[in-house]
């Protein structure tokens, strides 16, 4: 069975394009998967059908990214958001395991603001703690986002700190790490990769916890990927302990608990994770993430040399850490932005408004968005300046 839905290229920021194979697929499977007689939001998680498809999808992931044995991966629930709470308190309760039961207990938490994200991450992380170190709010210094200072300006908590927290990819903003951030050895990484994750390789041995919302680059929304170091895995407490709470981890946020059931605790998002583990499939079948990140280099090189050159097309962020996945721009005078948002819905180009936070256009370039889908655009953009340039 073939695809009959309209052609659109779709540049949403999330949830976003999903591979037309694997919804394709998913179509010919969703009425009777694997000859059950039922679809896959039907069986039952418990099932041995459901357990052979979790783990093959786990898996997957692992080969992708090539995740090696001491971390464990997990399908959890509730967003990239969710692990805002769910990062504190597991680190801290793995904190709390290094130092002596008689000793205060109050490490700084350090946080990366770059972007919309990691600012709502640390926001988050003030209204759950108490001892919270700004390394570097590029708003406040530079007055708005777009770059990322050099190490001179950091200013991190050294061995102290239970965990650094920075946000890869800032969906809104525009903004992306060219490398991964250089801190004490001693402390867990904690990455945010929500929308650049299976983009671009990376040592998964430099984290000690990873996590993505699917609804960018993984799949549908509904599932959290993440990745976390055994060591750091804690079992839940309860309110009777000391530290007055503060290592005590929620049941449904207690990665422990997850990796002991299997991420099957209680009933996960099922549809959800089979979607993801198609799109694993399709990006084994493309050549991994190392063929993939040739592909999106060349994505996001085609449209960012056509901005540089324009005469009405005005980038905002610094050129050594503008994102390959998602591409905010203005165009010049800003009354246009109208008019080419609806020239590009007419030719079924759809979701390039920019957030509502910062207006403008924005093209989101994941995985899935095709190459052709980009100069589509491209051609339409140049187009566009044609009619518009003085």
């Amino acid at each position: 069975m073939s695809s009959t839905r309209p052609k659109v290229y779709n540049f949403g920021a999330g949830p976003s394009a999903l591979p037309l194979s694997v919804l394709e697929k998913a179509q010919r499977e969703f009425l009777n998967y694997e000859n059950t007689g039922m679809s896959v939001m039907e069986i039952s998680h418990r099932s041995k059908t459901f357990e052979n498809l979790l783990n093959k999808t786990k898996h997957d992931f692992k080969t992708l990214l090539q995740v090696p044995d001491n971390y464990e991966i997990l399908f959890m629930q509730g967003g990239g958001c969710t692990q805002f709470s769910a990062v504190i308190y597991n680190l801290l309760a793995a904190k709390r395991q290094q130092i002596p039961e008689e000793e205060e207990f109050n490490p700084p938490l350090d946080y990366f603001v770059t972007g919309s994200w990691s600012a709502k991450a640390a926001d988050e992380a003030k209204r759950l703690y108490n001892n919270v170190n700004i390394v570097i709010d590029v708003k406040k210094s530079k007055g708005s986002f777009g770059s990322i200072p050099p190490k001179e300006e950091w200013k991190l908590s050294g061995s102290k700190a239970a965990f650094v927290y920075y946000c890869d990819n800032e969906t809104i903003n525009g903004v992306e790490f060219p490398f991964i951030p250089d801190i004490d050895p001693s402390v867990p990484l904690v990455c945010d990769m929500s929308s650049n994750i299976l983009s671009r390789k990376f040592d998964v041995s430099k984290f000690g916890v990873i996590y993505a919302g699917a609804q960018k680059n993984i799949g549908p929304a509904g599932v959290t990927v993440v990745i976390v170091r055994n060591d750091l895995l804690t079992n839940p407490k309860s309110v009777n302990d000391k530290d007055n709470g503060v290592t005590v981890i929620p049941t449904m946020l207690s990665y422990k608990v997850f990796v002991d059931n299997n991420s099957l605790y209680n009933t996960p998002p099922m549809f959800s994770i089979y979607i993801s583990g198609l799109v694993f499939e399709w990006s084994l079948q493309l050549g991994g993430v190392e063929a993939i990140e040739e592909i999106n280099k060349e994505k996001s090189k085609k449209i960012y040399d056509l901005i540089d050159k324009s005469k009405i097309y005005r980038s905002f962020v610094d050129k050594p850490v503008r994102s390959r996945m998602n591409a905010p721009f203005r165009i010049v005078p800003e009354e246009l932005e109208k008019e080419f948002l609806a020239g590009a819905e007419e030719l079924r180009m759809v979701q390039l408004k920019g957030h509502r936070s910062v207006g403008g256009i924005r093209i989101s370039m994941y995985n899935s968005v095709t190459s052709e889908a980009i100069d589509f655009l491209i051609n339409y953009m140049i187009e566009f300046e044609k009619k518009h340039a003085i």
